[in-house]
């Protein structure tokens, strides 16, 4: 564009300013602001500020220049259906900020994990520990080598609050990962079995539970 404008004989020397100087401002990606006059009117006319409407939900979504900056573009995946209000609450802004800020986003899901282990009992205070002692009741072994991966645990640990200046948009990444599969496997799994469980009709649940009476009864010394 800029050189069919260079080279257009038709264009006055003026004009062709004008237009090298409005295309130097788009390509900036930033928003600025053209006086235009029409008659007895003058107003300003806003460059590289776009609205879009979805053709399916019909809401609006505002581009500055080719970026969408509303709705917030979220990374990453969607956080376990089944994790607390509060916790879904940090999970879903790590996810919006993860972008512009990783080391922020990480910090973020570091405070997650605690008050996830909190929620499950744990003390909530080192997560090495709380790792530990969900580990021996039931949580796979593996997430604690993950853990040591993304360096949320041993001599590099942050407590909340504080950024790892190291962290980038990987290691936050794989920490939404985390906080899910420990949801996964202490809370999901759990609950749909306890679902299940209840959908028994109460003769079958009556006969399951006299069973286990009787081999508590049969273990005992």
């Amino acid at each position: 564009m800029v050189e069919n404008i260079r080279h257009a004989k038709e264009l006055e020397e003026e004009m062709r300013q004008n237009l090298l100087e409005w295309v130097r401002k788009m390509d900036s990606g930033l928003v600025f602001l053209d006086q235009n006059k029409q008659g007895s009117y003058i107003y300003n006319d806003v460059n590289n500020l776009f609205l879009s409407q979805c053709y399916n939900c019909k809401k609006v979504a505002v581009w500055v220049h080719q970026n969408l900056v509303f709705p917030a573009h979220r990374l990453g995946p969607e956080p376990n259906a089944d994790l607390p209000e509060a916790i879904v609450q940090d999970f879903e802004e790590a996810r919006t900020i993860l972008n512009y800020s990783p080391r922020g986003a990480a910090a973020l899901l570091r405070l997650s994990i605690q008050k996830l282990c909190a929620f499950l009992g744990e003390k909530g205070k080192n997560i090495d520990d709380d790792i530990a002692s969900l580990v021996s009741k039931g949580l796979n072994p593996l997430v604690q080598k993950s853990l040591d991966v993304v360096r949320v645990i041993g001599n590099e640990a942050v407590h909340p609050g504080v950024i790892d200046l190291k962290d980038d948009p990987d290691t936050a990444l794989r920490l939404l990962g985390l906080v899910n599969i420990i949801a996964e496997q202490m809370i999901s799994h759990p609950k749909a079995i306890r679902e299940m469980y209840e959908q028994l009709p109460e003769g079958k649940k009556q006969a399951i539970e006299q069973r286990n009476e009787k081999a508590l009864k049969g273990a005992t010394p």
